[in-house]
């Protein structure tokens, strides 16, 4: 036989589907999940267990992409492993009580070769609409071609939807008067790796949150001279007692004081072994760490080594920005400090308000308005995931909750289904 391809013309040979449809609807018989961050893949695991089918969106070309690629090499897990493992899944013995960033990945990497996870990726949701007459959602997508060529747009019906971005899916970056005109390097913290090619550097770090406290340790250690910028009060917490985490200390407290009780207890602790921060410039809040967490989703800082490095000097504690000159930052305070570059350590937010349309689920900062351990749940079958201010204990609470939720609407209406097909069947029958 001729081999027909030999004869065909090269724009037959070189066909690329991806570039012929530029446009497609898809039916997915189960939730879309938006995120394959550690949330997104939690509840991934869990309807996997219920046997219940889903698509897993993710804009970026891999799971955890804020871990592969907004975080410091220096980073670890601030809480024991034990309160940061994912569903029916443990950390693997070997693994230190705090793991590396690096180990985290391999687990969450370890966690989707498990179940069997495999996310669309580089697919971008442009919008996602509840379509009130026919009671199903409408999830709008871009998605970029293997060859980069063009981008195809995908529409998803479904009948649940599950937002698991994340409070962290984009970088705050706050203006400051002149910093156009500052002529050295600037950075969002989320872009920096390592303080390796800061040496004999002043680096102006913006936040005093773990970030910021993490990355001044990290430009400390590299021969760097870091001036962390401290705007507001911060609760700083010794990230062990006597061997042990403080957070899990908390949790033990929790189940026999009032908050306001155990927030006392852990503020004393901290005075112990810390001494008296608010000499260094590190003024605390008047609500206490848990409170303020609940509150406004503060996390209070668990130092690892900085604040040895600010008692030292070595790491410089400076009151808020006026404005920026060209390789000068002028303080609040009137002072005028030469700095050759910039660390923004401003945070993240929730980008969920510019995607999700028509729904008053979550509040304008892209949060659920019911609180913890209510925010997992919406109407119309909109769920979230990992917006508990929680962590990943968190996330991992909200997957399980919005698995067997989806699971039991998905069993029934798929019963329903099924006993619809079988009576259309046997009316069928009886004509004959």
């Amino acid at each position: 036989m001729h081999n027909i391809t030999m004869n065909m013309p090269p724009m037959v040979q070189t066909f690329n589907p991806d570039e012929l449809f530029t446009r497609r609807c898809i039916w997915v018989n189960g939730p879309v999940i938006v995120g394959a961050g550690p949330s997104g893949l939690a509840v991934a695991a869990c309807l996997k267990e219920q046997s219940v089918p889903f698509i897993v969106l993710e804009r970026e070309n891999c799971i955890a992409s804020l871990w592969q690629k907004r975080t410091y090499d220096r980073l670890k897990l601030h809480l024991p492993k034990q309160f940061c493992q994912l569903p029916n899944f443990p950390f693997p013995l070997d693994f230190p009580e705090y793991p590396t960033k690096f180990q985290f990945i391999k687990y969450l990497e370890s966690y989707a070769s498990y179940f069997n996870i495999t996310p669309q990726f580089n697919e971008t949701v442009q919008s996602a609409k509840y379509d009130e007459t026919f009671g199903l959602w409408r999830v709008k997508t871009i998605r970029k071609s293997h060859s980069g060529n063009c981008s195809n747009e995908f529409e998803y019906i479904c009948r649940w939807m599950v937002v698991a971005t994340g409070e962290n899916a984009e970088k705050v970056v706050p203006e400051f008067e002149g910093l156009q005109e500052f002529d050295g390097h600037v950075m969002h913290a989320c872009d920096y790796k390592s303080g390796l090619s800061y040496n004999g550097h002043k680096v102006l770090v913006v936040g005093c949150g773990n970030s910021g406290m993490e990355v001044s340790l990290d430009l400390c250690n590299h021969h760097a001279s870091p001036l962390m910028v401290v705007r507001s009060s911060v609760h700083v917490l010794p990230r062990e007692v006597f061997g042990k985490s403080i957070f899990e200390l908390a949790v033990k407290l929790m189940k026999h004081f009032p908050l306001k009780v155990v927030d006392k207890i852990l503020l004393i602790l901290a005075r112990l072994i810390l001494g008296n921060v608010e000499k260094y410039g590190l003024k605390r809040p008047s609500e206490g760490p848990l409170e303020l967490k609940n509150t406004t989703g503060k996390t209070p800082v668990l130092d690892i080594g900085a604040l040895k490095k600010i008692r030292s000097g070595k790491i410089k504690v400076v009151p808020g920005i006026k404005k920026f000159t060209r390789g000068k930052v002028e303080l609040v305070d009137g002072r005028v400090l030469q700095i050759d570059s910039v660390i923004l350590a401003t945070g993240y937010r929730s980008n969920v308000p510019s995607w999700l349309k028509e729904n008053d689920f979550f509040s304008n900062d892209g949060i659920p308005k019911n609180p913890f351990p209510n925010g997992w749940k919406g109407s119309v079958g909109l769920y979230a995931v990992g917006f508990t201010r929680r962590g990943l204990s968190g996330a991992s609470l909200d997957a399980i909750s919005v698995s067997h939720d989806i699971a039991k609407s998905w069993k029934e209406e798929t019963k329903l289904k099924k006993k619809a097909v079988a009576s259309h069947h046997r009316r069928c029958m009886s004509h004959f």
